[in-house]
């Protein structure tokens, strides 16, 4: 089980997703916790190194959590997304290992990771995603 916390971030219908360099699928920002880190502090770990901006931790909420088959692992090897969604300070770009920063909607499934995909489903079932 591969456990990874990820940020929903969401405007006019679209939401943020990531390229690292190197890779063509996008992926929903965030990542694997560190040592004993609570999910808020994974989120604001990762967030700040991938996207340059600042959580803000007290506006955290839990959106949901999906499981699917890692994307790029052997064959059962499933990857846990807890999804936050958050306010924010600093301006987005593509820091660290991200390549490029882009507003994806429902239509984008092809680029993105078999859990990405649960995720977008389910924000476009909700009316979140276009």
């Amino acid at each position: 089980m591969i456990d990874k916390i990820a940020y929903l971030y969401l405007s006019d219908g679209k939401i943020l997703s990531s390229r690292s360099k190197g890779k063509d699928t996008w992926y929903i920002p965030g990542g694997k916790r560190e040592g004993t880190e609570t999910d808020i502090e994974t989120l604001v770990r990762e967030i700040k190194e991938e996207l340059s901006v600042n959580i803000k931790p007290e506006t955290a909420k839990l959106y949901g959590v999906f499981e699917a088959q890692a994307h790029g692992h052997a064959e059962g090897v499933v990857v846990r997304m807890t999804c936050y969604t958050a306010e924010f300070k600093g301006e987005l770009k593509a820091a660290s290992e991200i390549e490029e920063l882009r507003w994806l909607t429902s239509s984008d499934q092809d680029m993105i990771s078999p859990v990405d995909k649960l995720i977008f489903s389910d924000l476009k079932s909700k009316g979140l995603l276009m």
